[in-house]
């Protein structure tokens, strides 16, 4: 059975959605970890049963501080893939060089990379917005792609675009987590 590592620093529903979606394929949820104290996904995971890790990343003074023990942590569960749900860090080579992870972002990569994608894609001219799932490295949203869904926002008001970009998200990422373990679906 594969082993993920699910991080993540709020509300938690793509943490929750992997973890309702990916059960049936014995993908085994090994734990969540978050950097908030206050994340309401901690909740989310404890409600499924899913052990929670809060790694706070304001007791730590450098970012690389930071990342080395999330790194710890990750070896010490022995997973397979890092799956990150709306882990709002930018991570530096400590983690990259050393885990093998996943992020999902809300928009076509490359187009808007970094903070603010969602907001930035629907106020741009393009007729078609999306969701890109891919690997994670140093560089922010850079990492090859693994998968993307794309869908028309014409004539759409910000919260049934937001809304449609969160529905992308809860089909494709469970998918794009299958694919990288090499799991059919």
């Amino acid at each position: 059975m594969k082993k993920i590592v699910i991080l993540f620093s709020g509300e938690g529903s793509n943490l929750e959605n992997l973890i309702r979606t990916l059960h049936p394929h014995k993908v085994e949820v090994v734990a969540a970890i978050t950097n908030k104290p206050e994340a309401k996904g901690i909740l989310r995971a404890k409600n499924l049963g899913v052990e929670t890790i809060v790694i706070d990343h304001t007791k730590y003074q450098t970012r690389e501080a930071f990342d080395t023990q999330i790194v710890k942590t990750i070896k010490d569960l022995n997973v397979d893939l890092a799956v990150l749900a709306g882990f709002m860090r930018i991570l530096t080579p400590v983690f990259t060089d050393h885990i093998k992870a996943i992020n999902i972002h809300p928009s076509l990569l490359p187009l808007f990379k970094g903070a603010n994608a969602l907001e930035r894609s629907f106020a741009s001219d393009m007729t078609v917005a999306g969701v890109t799932v891919h690997e994670v490295v140093t560089e922010v949203d850079a990492g090859k792609i693994i998968k993307q869904k794309c869908f028309s926002k014409e004539a759409m008001d910000f919260d049934t675009f937001k809304k449609t970009i969160h529905a992308c998200e809860h089909e494709i990422y469970p998918q794009a987590v299958l694919q990288t373990l090499q799991i059919p679906s």
